[in-house]
């Protein structure tokens, strides 16, 4: 079974930065393109960031270009999100997703993924 853990969410102020985790057991890590996505209340949940299974590709929503970077660790199972200058707007609760033999572009449809973690809340005050 495998399972996605995310961990690093938190309350911050506008313009600071968190680094999110996700950690991967069950499975083999690198076989899986990976993903974050955000969702607000009663919203969709909407693609934040992918990377590729060899960390060669990776691809941003617009919303993020230039403040989020993803990054994995095949070695540690674990794949990151660093967030930087974060806006109010940012504030949802982030999931980790994980799509076997999948790309950083099927990863970002969402319709692919394979497993998703369980959340974890990211607040920005203003």
């Amino acid at each position: 079974q495998v399972q996605l853990v995310e961990s690093g969410g938190g309350l911050v102020q506008a313009g600071d930065s968190l680094r999110l985790s996700c950690a991967v057991s069950g499975g083999t890590f690198s076989n899986y393109a990976m993903g974050w996505f955000r969702q607000a209340p009663g919203k969709e949940r909407e693609f934040v960031a992918t990377i590729s299974r060899a960390a060669i590709t990776t691809n941003y929503a617009d919303s993020v270009k230039g403040r989020f970077t993803i990054s994995r660790d095949n070695a540690k199972n674990t794949v990151y999100l660093q967030m930087n200058s974060l806006k109010p707007d940012d504030t949802n609760v982030y999931y980790c997703a994980a799509d076997q033999w999948g790309t950083a572009g099927t990863v970002a449809s969402g319709a692919n993924v394979d497993y998703w973690g369980q959340g974890t809340q990211v607040t920005v005050s203003s």
